[in-house]
């Protein structure tokens, strides 16, 4: 994961993923592992995510949340819910959306 963003050009401080936690989201433990690993508290970490169930587990553990929405990402005959959500802190359409929202 960290060689196709550096590949892409992204600027993320790493890329954490569930298998590091041998358990998977919404564990706390995903969870904590982020705060364990980057040394950070809750609230200044952004989870970003496709599925509501992975950001409400994120958010009841303190984290801040990002909706990017995948509207064909179980096909184009299929509708996933990618209404927005008041307790989302940010809501995107993309990333290049998600981006701009973070001032990037």
């Amino acid at each position: 994961m960290v060689a196709v963003a550096k590949h892409a050009g992204l600027p993320f401080d790493a890329i954490l993923t569930a298998e590091l936690a041998h358990i998977y989201k919404p564990a706390p433990a995903v969870y904590q592992l982020a705060v364990d690993y980057l040394g950070c508290r809750p609230d200044e970490i952004m989870m970003v995510a496709c599925h509501k169930y992975d950001l409400a587990a994120a958010r009841a553990f303190g984290m801040r949340t990002a909706f990017v929405a995948r509207p064909l990402e179980f096909g184009p005959d299929v509708r996933p819910d990618i209404a927005r959500e008041d307790w989302f802190d940010i809501y995107a359409e993309d990333f290049v959306a998600l981006a701009e929202a973070l001032g990037a």
